[in-house]
């Protein structure tokens, strides 16, 4: 099997989309003490916090920062393979609060519908933000993030991988296209 990698977003674009996503969670809050930013692990974590520099240097204020583990709230272990959990560490009750859910990719949408069953065990927020890097599409459930820094139409086929310096020492996302055929894809 041979694989094409094309890097889609190198480490300053992914800084300058942080930059983007950032100024607009502060456009839409109105009110940023309302604000908590939740990273869903295990990329969507960093990504939170590199949004919520953002958003201090931008504002000179500060917005709580979280994880999220959502392993025992997915559907779909059986076709993705059990998890160690990490762990989860919510920074305040979020009972009226905007939670901004962050993660790296959205594909199928099930991690998001795990992370909202997640959320409501620890308050019930006045509302739920999503903020993603890279939208895939493929959607399975009927959810939709609200603030996405690249819109990636893919096939069913193709990967797309986000790389964190913070967890892998480097910033890229790669679209990974696999042909089974030994041919490289174009």
């Amino acid at each position: 099997m041979t694989a094409q990698i094309v890097e889609i977003l190198d480490a300053h674009e992914i800084r300058r989309t942080l930059t983007r996503l950032a100024s607009q969670i502060i456009e839409k809050s109105g009110e940023l003490s309302q604000i908590v930013l939740l990273g869903i692990h295990t990329r969507g974590v960093p990504l939170a916090h590199l949004i919520a520099e953002q958003i201090t240097l931008l504002e000179q204020t500060s917005v709580p920062v979280g994880a999220l583990d959502v392993t025992f709230y997915r559907d779909d272990l059986d076709q993705i393979g059990m998890r160690t959990p990490a762990k989860t560490e919510i920074p305040l009750d979020l009972s009226g609060k905007t939670v901004v859910l962050v993660d790296d990719v959205i594909y199928k949408g099930r991690t998001i519908r795990a992370a909202l069953n997640a959320v409501s065990d620890y308050g019930r927020p006045a509302e739920i933000w999503l903020v993603v890097l890279v939208d895939r599409g493929h959607r399975e459930l009927p959810i939709h993030p609200d603030f996405s820094g690249k819109q990636l139409p893919t096939s069913r086929e193709e990967n797309v991988k986000v790389y964190l310096k913070e967890v892998d020492g480097y910033d890229a996302v790669e679209l990974i296209t696999r042909n089974t055929s030994g041919d490289v894809s174009e």
